[in-house]
């Protein structure tokens, strides 16, 4: 048996605001953590496989696994469709390990609210300022011009949600970042509630102290 249920690790932040390094980043930390390969009706991008960065699926694939009730989360995000097949995020925290979400507010949200939602910590990353967004977003080169103008729109609206959130993280200096983050994870980790076999502990403890006072 684990000695713990798995953490569903949520993180959430605007497009540039760094949370796919410290998603990278924190499995380095600890290798253990398992990442969510996430469902996408997207086309791979050049160096991309199927079932590493993401499961490619059409829409209709997407659709029917939405109806089969195969997905833990959904999304659309500019005009694709993103979610977490429920299976394998189910088999890791029964087994104690933890499962690291890189997700919209959406995303995260439909976690919150769902039957794992108990299971959840959620991070999310804020940059600290935005004409600094605008400038990680040019410089990482992964989008043209008005790709980045439709992000930058975006990130608003997405901002606007960092109060439902179980912690938020200014992102201005990474390595600091990452630190507070994994701080977060091994206190989160201790909680009481996602300790297996307290209870029996405790009771052999109390065993323990009443066949001494019976000596």
């Amino acid at each position: 048996m684990a000695a713990r249920r798995g953490l569903l690790i949520i993180l959430s932040s605007p497009s540039g605001a760094g949370k796919s390094s410290l998603a990278r980043a924190i499995r380095e930390w600890d290798p253990t953590i398992q990442f969510s390969v996430s469902a996408t009706t997207r086309p791979a991008r050049e160096g991309e496989a199927d079932g590493r960065e993401y499961h490619f699926r059409s829409h209709d694939e997407f659709n029917a696994m939405v109806k089969n009730g195969e997905m833990l989360e959904y999304a659309t995000v500019f005009e694709n469709l993103y979610g977490t097949p429920i299976s394998p995020v189910e088999a890791a925290i029964s087994a104690g390990k933890d499962v690291l979400f890189d997700i919209d507010w959406q995303g995260g949200q439909q976690i919150r609210d769902s039957e794992l939602g108990m299971d959840a910590v959620s991070v999310f990353l804020l940059p600290p300022s935005i004409e600094e967004l605008q400038n990680r977003l040019q410089k990482r080169a992964q989008d043209d011009d008005e790709t980045i103008k439709r992000r930058m729109q975006k990130s608003s609206a997405e901002i606007s949600h960092w109060a439902e959130y179980d912690y938020v993280l200014v992102n201005n200096d990474f390595d600091a970042t990452l630190g507070q983050l994994c701080a977060i994870l091994t206190a989160e980790r201790q909680r009481r509630t996602r300790q297996l076999g307290l209870s029996e502990l405790v009771r052999d403890l109390n065993t323990e102290f009443e066949a001494r006072a019976a000596k």
